[in-house]
């Protein structure tokens, strides 16, 4: 009856609304049952957690990064080592710890595209070695790879130490206190070496004195944490510019390329202006080599120079590469030397004996050959990334249709390879809760991708080398200074995977001035 004395109008706008609505709903129904009809040819027998409707698995990471890797845990010990999880109602990606399966991903030439979430990245980064892939990916990792070189490394050796003297200082301060937090003074050192060394400019970060420098860093900090949140969102992508991150992440994006755009147009102006940066003396009268920028500037595709826009991008890719991971690593192995006092007295002894002609081994700079001889401070460091590998999880996208043990895994499926449980396999590894520095000295490499701290393959870690040589002269450095031992009252780490492995209430030790 009502609907009889609506106006002819509103009739019809009516029928309109409900007629639409039932061709999105029979739409629905089509997706789904394409989906189902789908499932018999892809990912069968591939087990996973039974979806909820219309959320799929997406629930069980509701509290984000706090959860997520016990819920992976928790997945991989109930279903299997390779399965099947619902990140939405109608996409899925496939998790794994198969040894046969990382194998097949990171020795393959084909897929090495990165998974979705790396495009979350890409207003940063843009098309920068970690997110771009294909031809451009394979050129410009060509040309880059040598500035990696050894030989190249050691001349930014005299960074390392001038900014690790400034961290002792930070660190002497606490001597005698029963507990201090140093995930954030690590943070800030390797933020400054990774800028002193990538763009050639000290910001300062240790000493909060530089004010020209202090949006830049804050910009940093608020875009590393906007990509956790988007991680976990429960907003589509579609909807993102709707949302406050997208103008708080526009805001800080326009401070950071805006800093690195002023820096590589310095960088230009005074290379035609042939001054010799390099020629210039420091105070402790060191010269000051070339930074990563500089060996950019130098580089050259199939004849070309660098465009402002993939110099930024690459710049942007090593900061944001080159400094959390490490300061993650460097939390991690110094607690570990903390709360393992004899391996700490083995790997202090390497340092006494290496540095045993020296008048002063607080003060002595180390030499790249002199790093090369810390062969156990080495296994203290790769045990504790065995542990607490900086990058828990790894991100691919299947390229073509692959037959996995009996199942066909369809192109274009996100996968996760998730070296945080790899390493934490008793397959694996002999007693893999433990830190035992000493199994380094015992691995075959029979089974090399049941390590990969750095990733492996053809998208391993460029910059693993630089990452390694840095690790080695801080710890050095540290434990030639101090002795450490565990915080009082105990500290309980809340392990949490971000776009890195931290611990959400800090990393607490406690230090005394050693006697040497």
């Amino acid at each position: 009856m009502a609907f009889a004395v609506l106006p002819d109008e509103y009739k019809m706008m009516l029928l309109l609304v409900l007629t639409t609505l039932l061709l999105v709903f029979l739409g629905v129904l089509y997706v789904i049952s394409k989906i189902k009809k789908n499932q018999t040819k892809y990912l069968q027998n591939i087990p996973g957690p039974k979806p909820i409707f219309p959320f799929g698995n997406t629930l069980d990471f509701i509290k984000g990064s706090t959860v997520f890797l016990d819920v992976v845990v928790n997945y991989l010990r109930k279903y299997g080592d390779t399965i099947v999880v619902h990140d939405s109602l109608f996409s899925w990606i496939l998790l794994s710890v198969d040894y046969d399966f990382n194998e097949m991903i990171y020795n393959s030439s084909i897929h090495i595209e990165k998974s979705v979430q790396y495009d979350f990245l890409h207003g940063w980064l843009g098309q920068g070695l970690l997110t771009t892939t294909g031809d451009k990916w394979k050129s410009h990792r060509k040309i880059i790879t040598p500035a990696f070189h050894f030989s190249i490394l050691q001349e930014f050796l005299h960074v390392f130490d001038s900014v690790g003297n400034n961290l002792i200082k930070k660190i002497r301060k606490e001597v005698g206190n029963t507990s201090f937090e140093i995930s954030n003074l690590m943070s800030l050192f390797a933020l400054d070496v990774i800028c002193e060394t990538a763009m050639g400019t000290k910001i300062n970060a240790l000493d909060s004195t530089s004010p020209e420098n202090s949006d830049y860093v804050r910009s940093i900090k608020i875009m590393c944490a906007i990509l956790i949140e988007r991680t976990f969102s429960l907003v589509p992508p579609s909807f993102y510019h709707l949302t406050l991150n997208y103008y708080r992440e526009k805001r800080a994006l326009k401070i950071i390329h805006s800093h690195v755009d002023s820096i590589i147009e310095k960088r230009l102006q005074s290379r035609k202006n042939n001054e010799q940066f390099n020629d210039k003396l420091t105070d402790n009268n060191f010269k000051t080599k070339k930074a990563f920028l500089d060996l950019l500037l130098d580089a050259r595709i199939d004849g070309r120079e660098f465009t402002k826009t993939e110099l930024r991008d690459e710049v942007n890719t090593f900061m944001f590469e080159g400094h959390d991971t490490t300061s993650s690593a460097l939390t991690f192995t110094i607690l570990m030397l903390a709360t393992h006092p004899k391996v700490q007295e083995k790997a202090f002894n390497e340092q006494k004996s290496i540095f045993a002609f020296s008048e002063n081994i607080k003060e002595v700079k180390a030499s790249g050959a002199q790093l090369s001889q810390m062969k156990y401070l080495e296994m203290v460091i790769k045990e504790t990334l065995r542990l607490y590998p900086t990058v828990p999880i790894y991100g691919r996208k299947i390229s073509k249709d692959v037959e996995f043990k009996g199942s066909v895994i369809p192109k274009g499926i996100n996968v996760t390879l998730c070296p945080y449980v790899c390493h934490r396999k008793a397959l694996y590894f002999e007693n893999p809760e433990e830190f035992i520095p000493e199994r380094f000295e015992t691995l075959t490499g029979k089974l090399p991708f049941s390590y990969t701290p750095f990733s492996a393959g053809l998208r391993n870690c460029i910059g693993q080398k630089f990452a390694m040589m840095e690790l080695l002269c801080t710890v050095s450095k540290i434990l030639r200074n101090f002795e450490l031992s565990p915080a009082f009252p105990e500290h309980k780490l809340q392990i949490v995977a971000e776009s890195i492995l931290i611990s959400k209430n800090g990393v607490k030790i406690s230090v005394h001035e050693r006697n040497v």
